[in-house]
């Protein structure tokens, strides 16, 4: 089925070599995580190039509320983005000469200011404000500091919306982020560089409390009804659905609008963590999660490959079938991403540079 929606792009993506990544160990979110990082950007042709003089927005992962805790275990070191890391790639995109490094999150369930949120998870906002010039941040769960929404086109009309309507962070940039986890994901098999950004669509618009015909700015609900399963479409101020009729099933919907805001909003720099996180699911409200330590930063400027790598690093086959682990029922959002020709989920077409794949690998399933 898979093969049906790729057409010349989808070839095109699976035949281009992909641009190189990254891997390497990182014991600790200590002060050498900042030398691991700059390294790994060096293997990938060096950081300047890709951010001097440019505004950058960092989505981070900050998924479910701060209050729900694996094991008592703080945030950083389980499920969410953890502030060292933040912290460490402000500091290097500072020193590249980065205009402008604005901080981004949809907070769960509120439209409240991002500070309040990272507060709340046990982040010094001073720290992080100060590690660069030019810091900012924006909750992308509403309006924001926006005058209005900016409206992203999916190339090719989407495979599920045309097109999304988001805060304007994600237009407002020269340089888009995705700080993810290694991590899996219940529905999905894996959460990484482009499942991080299924929570760029502003829950005011795409919530299950958004207003009928325009946007609730003050949320406090998820996305389950609009964007899981399809029980209601997002405010009438959006783009409606391709096809109303098409499966309400999660394991479609989710990957095709993960790949679809992947199209819209493109990633410019892929980091995935997978220092300390967990197994099982992407967060504690998922049963059986467990902490796991791979030790392991994963680095890329292509989505589609640095999430095929780290999927394999994770002990998968980036190009398994649904049915098979950790796609087991879903859709690969990989090859679903890879069918609109965003990258290649072929290995065999993705350089490792740093530590060997092979040597590198940490079973999650």
């Amino acid at each position: 089925m898979l093969a049906l929606l790729g057409g010349a792009a989808g070839i095109r993506a699976a035949e281009t070599p992909a641009p190189p990544v990254s891997v390497a160990r990182c014991q600790a979110y200590d002060d050498t995580l900042t030398g691991v990082l700059s390294k790994m950007f060096d293997q990938l042709g060096g950081l300047e190039r890709l951010v001097r003089g440019k505004t950058v927005t960092v989505k981070l992962n900050l998924t479910g509320s701060p209050a729900l805790r694996v094991q008592g275990r703080p945030l950083g070191v389980t499920h969410y983005t953890h502030p060292r890391t933040a912290g460490a790639l402000a500091h290097l995109m500072g020193r590249a000469g980065a205009r402008r490094i604005r901080f981004v999150e949809s907070c769960w369930a509120t439209g409240g200011p991002l500070e309040e949120y990272l507060l709340d998870s046990g982040w010094n906002v001073r720290s992080l404000a100060t590690a660069a010039p030019g810091v900012e941040f924006e909750n992308t769960n509403a309006l924001g500091k926006g005058r209005t929404y900016a409206r992203l086109k999916v190339p090719g009309g989407g495979l599920v919306f045309p097109a999304y309507d988001l805060n304007h962070s994600y237009e407002d940039t020269d340089v888009f982020v995705s700080m993810a986890k290694l991590k899996n994901h219940e529905t999905c098999g894996v959460t990484l560089a482009m499942k991080n950004i299924f929570g760029i669509t502003p829950a005011s618009i795409y919530g299950d409390d958004a207003g009928r015909d325009a946007p609730n700015e003050s949320p406090g609900k998820g996305r389950v009804e609009v964007c899981h399963l399809g029980k209601r479409q997002p405010a009438r101020s959006a783009p409606r659905e391709r096809d109303p009729q098409s499966s309400r099933h999660p394991g479609h919907r989710m990957p095709r609008i993960t790949a679809d805001l992947a199209a819209a909003r493109p990633i410019d720099i892929a980091f995935i963590d997978g220092i300390e996180t967990i197994a099982g699911g992407e967060g504690p409200w998922i049963r059986n999660v467990r902490p796991v330590a791979p030790h392991l930063l994963i680095l890329g400027t292509n989505a589609v490959a640095t999430d095929s790598v780290a999927t394999a690093l994770m002990g998968y086959d980036p190009r398994a079938p649904r049915g098979a682990a950790p796609f087991r029922d879903c859709d690969n959002t990989l090859l679903v991403a890879e069918s609109l020709g965003i990258g290649s989920a072929d290995l065999k077409k993705i350089e490792v540079r740093g530590v060997p794949l092979a040597q590198a690998i940490h079973h999650f399933g």
